[in-house]
């Protein structure tokens, strides 16, 4: 199972789907996404106790190497990579397929039902060379004839070029970040729904409706500067002491980001349902007799607690004990050996303090949890708004037997990149491993959804 090459395999949607076409699989989740990365653990791990002057050129190429050329972007026909996409699935049919937003609490609740999910989004990681990740307004018009090019070849699309300094400083010094989004479903993703989906199936609509201020450059042509993360959007274009303080310790000569005026909103680009898609599958559902369930959600954690739930009412139907969380983090999941281990799971978006906030708000509602095993994205960077270890600490400390770090060193975080490659370590060691179940009936998420509709309306 390979995923094209032209989508980033380092970013949400793309790790989110092959964990999942993993799962269906009967299969973990590859470090990286890709088995043979697992021969770079030692490499890692060395990387890991370099000091920090060294290990963020590393990281900048690692993570940068994925980007493609102008010229591989103009031409690309993003028809053929949405089949790559779905051919990742095993071919057969099902109840329901999942459409829609990112997230990685919706491959939980894809995996618990036996289900497929077809993203919206994908990240088109392009090659950038010379523009310093402080330099918005730069970066917002280098790309514009390709970003033209690009979507006059794909008609269907929304291109958001989104620019994150703070969170992805060091990969944008070697790639920019193209997340486009689908407006209809595409002769693909329709071929996948009238091979695969049982007749009078459903079709489950995953809607984001996180939004995030936008530079109009063109039609179907999107700015985004900054992204969801440990800061809001009105810091990275207005200013705050931690901004400066974080421009400070990578000595920009700056105290604020200087970048195009926003002139409007837009679904945020990782995360946001762009609503056109909607109605695309509506019309296309009608004409085959397909059901359609909405499935919204405010922001991209906003899932997390009720499929924590879910699997641990699901784990106590099954005479299991529900007693062990893991909280997962960004692209750090493993649908597979959580279910192995009769772990709960709780996907946070990333490492930072509105994640942290969430967490706690979640365990302050429900019965206690006797482990807790915690997962963390290292991005390389000190980022503003990045929780430190000592508040990781205090949140294992809510466990009442056992809290601890999965797969990472809370003295090398936020640069122990082992992490990529033993995040699951925690859960392949849990006795006794439990039988994989049979998926929930789609009754069940029938239930799911009814129940989701009453506690967000």
């Amino acid at each position: 199972m390979k995923l094209p090459p032209e989508v980033a395999g380092f970013d949400s949607a793309s790790a989110m789907v092959v964990a999942l076409a993993r799962f269906l699989y009967g299969q973990a989740t590859p470090p990286l996404g890709k088995p043979a990365m697992r021969a770079l653990r030692p490499v890692a791990a060395a990387a890991s106790r370099l000091p920090a002057r060294v290990q963020e050129p590393l990281y900048s190429v690692f993570s940068g190497a994925e980007g493609r050329t102008e010229s591989e972007l103009r031409e690309l026909d993003m028809d053929a990579v949405s089949a790559g996409i779905a051919s990742a699935y095993p071919r057969r049919h099902y109840p329901a397929v999942m459409i829609g937003s990112s997230g990685g609490a919706l491959v939980h609740l894809c995996a618990a039902f036996g289900v497929p999910w077809l993203p919206q989004t994908l990240l088109l990681p392009v090659r950038q060379r010379g523009i310093s990740p402080d330099e918005p307004r730069q970066a917002a018009q280098a790309l514009a004839g390709t970003a033209q090019a690009f979507l006059e070849h794909n008609p269907d699309l929304v291109l958001h070029h989104m620019h994150d300094p703070n969170q992805d400083r060091l990969t944008l010094r070697r790639m920019a970040y193209f997340r486009v989004k689908r407006q209809r479903l595409g002769p693909a993703y329709e071929k996948f729904l009238t091979d695969h989906l049982e007749p009078g199936g459903v079709i489950v609509v995953a809607e984001c409706g996180k939004r995030w201020p936008v530079t109009r450059l063109g039609d179907r042509h999107l700015f985004q500067f900054g992204a969801v993360g440990g800061i809001p959007p009105e810091e990275y274009r207005d200013g705050s002491d931690r901004v400066t303080e974080y421009l400070r310790r990578y000595r920009t000569g700056k105290t604020r980001w200087d970048a195009p005026a926003a002139d409007s909103d837009a679904p945020e680009a990782e995360w946001g349902f762009e609503s056109a898609l909607l109605h695309d599958i509506t019309a296309f559902a009608d004409r085959h007799g397909f059901r359609v369930r909405r499935l919204p959600f405010d922001e991209p954690e906003s899932l997390s607690a009720p499929v924590a739930e879910l699997y641990r009412a699901w784990y106590r139907q099954r005479g299991l004990p529900g007693n062990r969380l893991y909280v997962d983090s960004f692209m750090l999941l493993d649908p597979w050996w959580t279910l192995r281990a009769g772990a709960v799971p709780y996907w946070s978006v990333f490492p930072v303090q509105p994640s942290l906030a969430q967490l706690h708000r979640y365990l302050d509602t429900t019965e206690p949890y006797e482990h807790i095993q915690l997962a963390l994205f290292c991005h390389g960077a000190e980022s503003a708004g990045l929780t430190t270890a000592d508040e990781w600490r205090r949140l294992l400390s809510r466990a009442t037997v056992e809290g601890t770090f999965a797969g990472v060193s809370p003295n090398r975080y936020p640069r122990d990149f082992r992490t990529f490659f033993g995040f699951q370590d925690a859960l392949r060691a849990v006795r006794p491993r439990q039988p994989m179940p049979e998926p929930l009936p789609v009754t069940a998420l029938d239930d799911f959804l009814g129940r989701h509709h009453t506690l967000a309306g």
